[in-house]
């Protein structure tokens, strides 16, 4: 797949075979969605049946003009990627999660689960990570804020990217990662691949669902637990989403600095709540939770997107306090800026702390 940037060209009306062939040759199998596949600045294309096509290419999602044929060459389209993805898609499995080859993540669903045809939705992972210096360009953060951000870093203190669906949690973490020193092993562990990390020393763990027998399934629970026995420097989560949290928390509080990862909250004062009830997934009281989570995350970066563009909303602490209070050290103002916040000067002795151990 060509490099994602978001100062990429589009490409022109009638993509060139060139274009084409910079695909994977089984994606020709996505007939007309090639065009959309191959464009350098194409994050999401969204097959909503027969209404239309969607794409996503930092400027919010726009309609396209893209002739798909009618329910049965919907039908037969999404069929066709599920079984690239190695997946079943038919009336007994009406619905798939999947990867494609070149790393383009693969959501399918077929009526009645769904209106007007086969709905498809691909996500197309980048090929490198943006740097911050990159995102700090294209406006996300300032220049003080990026300074915090890689002192974070360097000062392996543990981390989460917060925000909703599309924000650029994980751009930021992996631009986050790209400074990490080369000298450390990161063990990556991800549902779906998604990561572009421009590092030397990366070991990457993938979840795997159940074959068609219901059988063979292999979750980030169990990757992350497979990832402390392979001599970790940090430990990264792509998302945290379910039971896996237990096992996570657990080793960022074993001795294991510097572990990231990101998850889905509206605010950063939801990341707490969010975390309680991804514990109760694995079994864990919320009291539990909140205890392991105390000393196992110490900054939530949030992010928030704007019409045209993906911005650092807020840096924020966890404090230890009887309630674990998530208090804003810096936070964006209307205008556009981060302003301190009231748990600036803990961020900036945690980070020198840090970095004397």
């Amino acid at each position: 797949m060509p490099l994602k940037s978001e100062a990429a060209t589009v490409l022109p009306a009638d993509p060139s075979a060139e274009a084409r062939n910079a695909l994977h040759p089984g994606l020709l199998v996505a007939g007309p969605l090639c065009r959309w596949l191959s464009a350098p600045d194409v994050t999401d294309v969204l097959v909503n049946g027969t209404r239309g096509v969607w794409i996503e290419r930092g400027r919010g999602l726009e309609r396209v003009r893209c002739e798909l044929g009618d329910l049965e060459a919907l039908r037969r389209l999404a069929v066709r990627l599920a079984g690239l993805a190695g997946r079943r898609l038919d009336e007994v499995s009406p619905y798939v999660d999947g990867q494609l080859p070149g790393g383009i993540r693969l959501h399918a669903l077929l009526p009645p689960l769904v209106e007007n045809g086969a709905h498809i939705s691909l996500r197309i992972a980048r090929q490198l990570a943006p740097s911050l210096d990159d995102m700090r360009a294209w406006g996300a953060f300032d220049a003080e804020a990026q300074q915090i951000l890689g002192a974070l870093v360097a000062a392996r203190v543990s981390f989460v990217v917060s925000g909703g669906t599309g924000s650029g949690k994980t751009t930021l973490l992996a631009a986050l990662l790209r400074q990490v020193p080369p000298t450390e092993r990161l063990v990556v562990v991800e549902d779906v691949r998604e990561l572009a990390i421009g590092h030397p020393h990366q070991v990457r763990l993938q979840a795997r669902p159940a074959n068609i027998e219901g059988r063979g399934e292999v979750d980030l629970a169990t990757l992350v637990r497979q990832a402390l026995r392979m001599r970790p420097d940090r430990i990264v989560i792509g998302e945290v989403r379910g039971a896996e949290v237990r096992d996570l928390l657990a080793a960022l509080n074993t001795g294991h600095e510097g572990g990231c990862g990101t998850i889905h909250a509206n605010a950063p004062q939801d990341v707490v709540s969010r975390f309680e009830a991804l514990g109760a997934l694995a079994g864990l009281s919320p009291q539990a939770t909140r205890t392991q989570l105390r000393s196992a995350v110490r900054v939530v970066l949030h992010l928030r997107r704007l019409a045209e563009l993906r911005v650092l909303d807020s840096v924020s602490l966890l404090l230890p306090a009887a309630e674990l209070q998530v208090s804003p050290a810096l936070q964006r103002c209307s205008a556009g800026h981060l302003l301190p916040g009231p748990a600036l000067g803990e961020l900036h002795a945690l980070l020198a702390g840090a970095g004397e151990r």
